[in-house]
């Protein structure tokens, strides 16, 4: 039975009892902090199961095949990958849900109906396990099922029960597991095997044998029940429940596999194709079904018919590897993850490179993984249409990763050969050596090569890296760029801002300081706290600021506060303890009192231009170029905005044009810009973008554009998208491998973006001597000139040129055929022009070797020789003859036959060279006769 026969199967039946079958939710908990994946089908349900949420559609069954994804946190199996037959970091877990309805008795029914009816698995063939206290459990396994106390263990907390968090929803499991020594034909007992479990013919076993079964893979566990029936209080309290709940999860590619007879997962009809485009992308047959030894000299036949041996030895497990992890990479570019250096995006990441690692043992030099994702969309994308929907960016961005990758693995490699040689012959398996924290931080930073990534190699080499020290560095280099960034921005350290001493308060201070800034640039107030900072400058918090401290890409407000007999000028803000602190050059005697506040209301409304804007930028992109963009970073200033974002390869002209024209007719609309505050989860629902990696409150502030943009954002905006005015795209640029930027700017900016512009026009047609309509006519003319005299100057340096006819007269007899040899120093102004006299030379000299000596302008001595045709063709090689000239030089250099060219230190030791040439050319002359 294939897989999708059994998906469809689980799906139909939990829906004839009444189960609504639910889509599988985004590999990326829409709000779950404490998740970097969804690992499990109940992760869509977990506010129903804390009673947060009503059940989907008020339906209190469903059913689902749900994606998951384990390999980063807590669930990190990723060195078991491909190693083992059940370890993967992408699967489908199907599983039915009870939201308050049914409990123990229905779903043991349906688990055992399932199983046995729709599946027709061999009662005879199945165990179960429950809680040690669960008597009810194994009463209904009994009753429901007729099994044998025999083939009912009972284990404890670590094995079966379950629990979502410390607090909250658990209770006892009861896994079913199935006899693979009969399920499945190709099963095989370990070598040297002995025991209870390993008696084929048994039918019941004893508790310690189906534990040291089920450890040695016999028995295989592929679906847990999970009754939640305590509510888990602060202090260890089990509270029953008022409404129990059922969460089952069943493995559909373990299930599949003992269905097609076979014992690991990757043999069975999911991983089938995608081992076949394994075998055709690297040229070399998978041998895992059959044997899992390591092959030397293993011969590739590549898909361009290319062929070789590969070096190194080859395990089977990378086939399985690359299978594996292109599942996965489809799966979370599909879902919105993004390759980068932090959280999702950097497992993404080291998911990507280890399949660029494992590829590379198999022999390739290219991109593979892309080949082996493109048949993850075509066997998956009908289940699952997100993956056509996004299939081109799903391509490119592995495309572009792998590529990336490959472009600093052989170096890294290399480097990894100096760290951890290979052992010496006396087969030692002891540990050879520590790799330094600071050099696997170098292979990481430099090369690219996740930490765990040069762990798995080291320990493959029997070293162990210093991850202590590898942390340490990692560390270093954060705080470095954070006291950078820090001192760039401030001049003043966040400790001297946050620590409480120093601070001087005002006795009628209330201290409930806040922000105004939203709805006024002045405002008249009162002074709570002052602080002397060390550089000189104030920190000073108000009652009531209008200071905007910067944040999310916003930079700070400038302004001043004026007091009695006082003034700070305001050029920074930054937040202590949440309340915007104005820092700035005092003058006069401050005291505490009254004072005005005040931001210049032509900056604060150049920044809010620029704020807007780049919200209806985003929106701009997504509709122009596809949700897989999103935001990478971005700064608003007065002057500019500047908003980074992820896609792969520059945007075209014609689609900067139309992001461009998108903006300018919301800003023309004269679209209202509403802000509202309302609980994270409600603001998400309804759509509200937010910012990935950005931590937000329970309450957060949403700023719509209607229906066109809605964000979560704390920044200050225009009430109308007609005072924006312009919007003008200055450039687009990549700043990071599949990270783009563009700059722009908006009103005031724009108009004089665009008047410079017009200047510049009017002063090239003054220059060219054109009216402004002809301009562009008159440059393309002038243009078209110069290439017709760069091409007639090049025809004259071929064929006509003084120098050229210099050397061919002076051409000297060698050899008894007529054939002639040059051999000067001549004028080029670059290697090209050289090899552009070279071929000249050939083409006029007729029959013979010339040897031409150059120095040019950049510093660099070049030695070119060329051979005449019927020269070569009698055995005459440039590339032999560049050898033993440049030698003769102090250089080497190479090339072929009809042309080479070498390196020469010292221009002084030309003649050296061009001394030796007429006795190597007769030699050349005499072996080739």
């Amino acid at each position: 039975m294939l897989a999708s026969e059994i998906r469809s199967r689980f799906l139909n039946y939990f829906a004839k009892n009444d189960h609504a079958i639910r889509p599988s939710s985004s590999l990326v908990p829409g709000d779950d902090p404490t998740l970097l994946f969804t690992n499990a089908g109940m992760v869509q349900f977990k506010k129903v199961f804390l009673g947060h949420e009503d059940p989907p559609e008020g339906r209190r069954r469903a059913t689902t095949s749900q994606k998951c994804v384990r390999a980063g946190g807590k669930h990190n199996d990723l060195e078991q990958v491909g190693h083992t037959a059940r370890h993967h970091t992408f699967f489908e877990m199907l599983g039915n849900f009870s939201f308050g309805d049914y409990f123990k008795r229905d779903a043991i029914r349906f688990a055992w109906e399932f199983i046995t009816e729709e599946l027709n698995v061999d009662p005879k063939l199945l165990r179960v396990t429950v809680h040690h206290t669960d008597d009810e459990a194994r009463g209904l396994w009994r009753e429901i099922a007729g099994l044998p106390d025999s083939r009912i263990y009972s284990l404890g907390d670590k094995d079966n029960f379950w629990q979502m968090a410390d607090t909250g929803p658990c209770g006892p499991c009861s896994e079913i597991f199935i006899d693979l020594a009969h399920a499945a034909k190709d099963w095989r007992f370990p070598d040297g095997a002995t025991g209870e479990w390993t008696e084929i013919d048994r039918k019941e076993f004893s508790f310690d044998a189906f534990v040291e079964g089920s450890e040695a893979g016999r028995f295989l566990e592929f679906w847990n029940l999970v009754f939640m029936q305590y509510d888990r209080q602060a202090d260890g309290t089990m509270v029953p429940l008022p409404k129990p709940s059922v969460d089952t999860g069943a493995g559909l590619e373990r299930i599949a596999a003992f269905m097609q007879g076979v014992t690991t997962n990757y043999h069975a009809d999911l991983f089938a194709p995608l081992l076949e485009a394994v075998e055709q992308a690297v040229g070399i047959p998978y041998w895992g079904r059959e044997s899992s030894e390591f092959r030397t000299g293993v011969k590739i036949r590549g898909p361009k018919g290319e062929s070789g041996v590969v070096q190194n030895p080859v395990d089977p497990a990378s086939f399985r590897v690359l299978a594996d992890h292109a599942r996965a990479v489809a799966f979370l570019l599909a879902d919105g993850v993004f390759p980068s250096n932090e959280g999702r995006g950097y497992v993404l990441r080291r998911i990507l490179r280890r399949g660029v690692r494992h590829a590379w043992l198999l022999g390739r030099k290219e991109p593979t993984l892309v080949s082996i994702v493109q048949v993850v969309i075509d066997t998956m994308g009908d289940v699952y249409p997100e993956l056509r929907g996004r299939a081109q960016h799903i391509l490119n961005t592995t495309r572009v990763e792998e590529q990336s990758f490959l472009d600093t693995i052989e170096g890294g490699l290399a480097r990894f050969e100096q760290l951890a040689p290979l052992q010496t012959a006396d087969g030692s398996t002891d540990i050879r050596g520590t790799i330094s924290g600071e050099d696997a931080f170098r292979l990481y930073d430099t090369f690219g090569f996740p930490i765990d990534l040069t762990e798995l190699m080291a320990r493959e080499r029997g070293y162990v890296v210093d991850i202590a020290g590898f942390e340490a560095s990692l560390d270093a280099q954060r705080k470095r760029s954070q006291d950078e960034r820090k001192s760039r921005k401030l001049g003043v350290s966040a400790e001297s801002l946050d620590d409480t001493s120093g601070w001087e308060r005002s006795a009628e201070a209330a201290g409930n300081e806040s922000f105004v800034g939203y709805d006024v640039v002045e405002t008249e107030t009162a002074v709570t706290a002052v602080k002397h900072l060390a550089d000189g400058r104030v920190a000073v918090l108000l009652q009531e600021s209008p200071f905007y401290a910067e944040s999310g890409g916003q930079i700070s407000d400038h302004g001043e506060i004026v007091g009695d007999g006082w003034r700070v000028d305001v050029t920074d803000v930054r937040k202590v303890e949440g309340r915007p602190a104005a820092i700035g050059t005092l003058t006069g005697s401050f005291h505490f009192g009254r004072a005005t506040a005040r931001v210049p209301g032509g900056r604060r409304l150049d920044t809010e231009r620029n704020h807007t804007a780049t919200h209806l930028l985003q929106a701009a992109l997504r509709q122009v170029l596809g949700e897989s963009v999103h935001q990478a970073g971005s700064l608003v200033t007065p002057e500019r905005l500047r908003f980074d974002f992820t896609h792969h390869g520059p945007v075209n002209p014609e689609r900067l044009a139309e992001i461009e024209a998108m903006v300018n007719r919301e800003i023309w609309r004269a679209a209202p810009v509403t802000f509202r505050e309302m609980p994270y989860q409600e603001a998400r629902a309804s759509g509200a973008m937010a910012l990935f990696g950005e931590k937000y409150g329970d309450v957060v502030r949403v700023v719509s554009i209607p229906d066109f943009s809605m964000e979560l954002c704390g920044g200050t905006h225009v009430k109308n998208t007609a005072f924006i005015g312009l919007f003008k795209i200055v450039n687009e640029t990549g700043v990071a491998a599949g990270v783009r930027r563009i700059e722009a700017v908006t009103g005031p900016g724009a108009y004089e973006m665009l008047h410079g512009e017009e200047r510049t026009l009017h002063k090239i047609a003054e220059l060219v001597k054109a009216p402004m309509d002809g301009v562009e006519k008159r440059v393309a003319g002038l243009i078209e000139e110069r290439r017709v005299l760069e091409r007639r100057l090049d025809e004259a340096m071929r064929g006509g040129g003084d120098q050229l006819q210099s050397l061919l007269q002076g051409a000297a007899a060698v050899g008894a055929n007529g054939s002639r040899l040059i051999a000067s120093v001549v004028k080029a102004g670059d290697v090209k022009e050289l090899q552009a006299l070279g071929d000249a030379i050939r083409e006029k000299l007729g029959s013979g070797v010339g040897v031409l000596a150059a120095s040019f302008d950049d510093g660099k001595n070049t030695l070119l020789v060329v051979v005449t045709d019927d020269l070569r063709d009698r055995g005459v090689s440039a590339g032999t003859l560049i050898k033993d000239l440049a030698a003769a030089a102090g250089g080497k250099g190479g090339g072929k036959p009809h042309m080479a060219q070498a390196g020469i230190p010292d221009a002084a030791r030309f003649n050296d060279a061009l001394a030796r040439a007429p006795e190597l050319v007769r030699s050349a002359l005499g072996e080739g006769a």
